[in-house]
């Protein structure tokens, strides 16, 4: 179950977190501190790039490629914490897409965009 502050589910932070080498207990309030920054862009964000609902809580912005690069520096994230971020929200997309049933359609806009989980709770 996603957390009511950021729609990534908790699996899948711990894999995000294990793969980009970032400790467990971190993650949270980086997704926090992510998600943040996402709801304050929505309407920037919902206006210059295509969405794609979810089947829960969130939004889906397809960015484009090097997105995450952008908010990194915004935020002042390391590489390892941009990683992790851009893992969790990947992961949670394909997720959706296996639960909405079009696996290829999102694997596919994985390839060519970057995909920002955006809640849709204020």
């Amino acid at each position: 179950m996603a957390d009511s502050s950021y729609p990534i589910e908790g699996q899948i932070i711990l894999l995000a977190g294990t793969r980009a080498s970032i400790p467990l207990d971190q993650l949270p309030d980086l997704l926090e501190r992510v998600q943040t920054y996402l709801r304050e862009n929505r309407a920037t964000y919902h206006r210059e790039y295509e969405r794609i609902s979810g089947p829960r809580e969130a939004d889906y912005v397809c960015a484009e490629s090097g997105h995450w690069d952008s908010i990194g520096t915004e935020l002042d994230l390391s590489d390892r914490e941009q990683d992790a971020v851009r893992r969790a929200h990947a992961a949670q997309f394909e997720r959706d897409g296996r639960r909405l049933d079009r696996s290829e359609e999102f694997e596919t806009t994985l390839e060519i965009r970057d995909v920002l989980a955006v809640s849709s709770e204020p």
